[in-house]
């Protein structure tokens, strides 16, 4: 049976694999049986544990290898999967830069130029200061579990990552060429672009309002379109979370996550450390913390499963809007912005445990300079994280070249082994905080054209 057509064409080559994308629609039979039954969340949730027994009965049937990408059917297994999974994301991202782009132009135009002011000003402080807090609980947990000690001598051939320089990082965001910023999935180029043409809208109305009005009608006639397809889409969800977590599992196996479960456990409890400040912060908004969870579920379970702030903003945008009754202009907004920029898993949180861990690999000192220092670089180093799987690792390579300790990169290889694993905590503080933004800056807005109103 190991032929081309076998092995690299239909990706079957043992009867394992078939039995495990048999196994796999039959799930997706179950899901749709009991999709009547169940509400959407609790659907989700049982998505995920059937995912992940999935995993691990492949592991289990792999005798848990201590490498499972070594084995063929397993790499065959994840590859159908994908066509799952990440094919649900690739629909996703299909009407991401769509709904950024007619999102931000139809709030602009509606928009006085004072609110943008003060919703950039907001929306950019927010993210900030919690990537800022996040650091600095990472910290605090890196050097509780004193991270590194159990992982001297340890390398890899893992070299670090090419580092841009800030003011090339910053000119980079700036839309040069719309399309390519589309594909690139530079949502920040995007939303400038985007902010143009809605100032340029609100401006020529005055004159020529018979003339641009049909482009506004279409741009709220867009809008309404793409939210319809986001919501078809986002109804498959449950489908592709359990091949997601299922082939995250099997690819990474058991053994590997034993030899950095210090690592693993420190970031985890980092996360939920700083997801109990955003429940803080979402309370002195005025909203009840359950309430809250409860109307997140959604948007955090498909952040956790897809390990993609960006792929999922579809999703976190229409749980603020129909879910929290967050404005649709400031949801777009601000989580747009929160796809790129100001990530607390992946440019806060993790550098910071990675940067205490190599330090003290390196047996390099640690006094209050460098801890004030290392908050200032993650702090500007999260301008400009695009919001997709893998980019943590680039936030990594900036901090610690900022460090200057980015001749010990190669020594997180066996963390950047297992990153899938960390990426899934990661990811979904990333879409919280954005959420958490999105709530705070809304409710802010709001408080002041009350009190505008009552001036007036």
């Amino acid at each position: 049976m190991n032929n081309t057509f076998l092995s690299q064409f239909l990706m079957i080559t043992n009867i394992h694999t078939v039995l495990m994308v048999v196994i796999l629609l039959g799930l997706f039979f179950v899901i749709n049986k009991i999709s009547k039954k169940f509400k959407f969340t609790k659907l989700m949730i049982i998505s995920i544990f059937m995912g992940l027994g999935l995993g691990v009965i492949i592991q289990a049937i792999a005798k848990f290898p201590n490498n499972p990408q070594e084995i063929t059917w397993i790499n065959e297994v994840s590859t159908w999967y994908g066509l799952f999974g990440n094919g649900f994301m690739d629909l996703l991202k299909m009407i991401v830069m769509p709904l950024v782009l007619v999102s931000i132009i139809r709030v602009i135009m509606n928009m006085t130029e004072d609110n943008l002011g003060k919703l950039t000003f907001k929306s950019m402080g927010m993210f900030f200061a919690t990537t800022a807090i996040a650091a600095i609980i990472a910290v605090i947990v890196g050097n509780l579990f004193n991270l590194g000690s159990s992982l001297q001598g340890l390398s890899t051939s893992e070299e670090l990552r090419e580092i841009t320089s800030l003011p090339d990082t910053i000119r980079g965001l700036l839309p040069s060429n719309p399309i390519k910023a589309m594909a690139d999935g530079n949502t920040v180029a995007v939303v400038i672009f985007a902010a143009f043409i809605g100032l340029a809208i609100r401006r020529l109305k005055k004159k020529y309002l018979d003339i641009i009005k049909p482009f506004m009608e279409f741009v709220e006639a867009f809008y309404k379109i793409i939210v319809s397809v986001a919501i078809t889409v986002i109804k498959l969800m449950p489908y592709a979370v359990v091949p997601l977590m299922a082939s995250t599992i099997a690819s990474r196996g058991v053994k590997s996550l034993l030899d950095v479960v210090d690592f693993i456990l420190a970031l985890y409890l980092s996360v939920a450390i700083m997801f109990v400040v955003h429940l803080i912060i979402i309370t002195l908004s005025g909203m009840n913390p359950i309430t809250y969870i409860k109307n997140a579920s959604k948007a955090l379970i498909l952040a956790f499963t897809s390990r993609s702030s960006l792929g999922t903003l579809p999703v976190t945008v229409e749980t603020l809007i129909d879910n929290m009754n967050v404005d649709s202009g400031t949801a777009s907004f601000v989580t747009s912005l929160g796809s790129n920029m100001g990530m607390n898993g992946c440019a806060g949180i993790y550098p910071a445990l990675v940067s205490v861990m190599l330090a003290n690999m390196a047996g390099v000192e640690m006094n209050f300079t460098f801890y004030v220092m290392l908050i200032i670089v993650i702090t500007i180093s999260s301008l400009g994280i695009a919001g997709i799987p893998g980019t943590a690792t680039m936030s990594v390579s900036v901090v610690i070249s900022g460090m200057g300790m980015g001749a010990y990169f190669p020594l997180a290889g066996a963390i950047i082994a297992i990153d899938p694993i960390l990426d899934m905590g990661r990811t979904m503080l990333n879409v919280n905080g954005a959420m958490t933004a999105a709530v705070a800056v809304d409710k802010s807005l709001k408080n002041k054209e009350k009190k505008e109103a009552k001036v007036a």
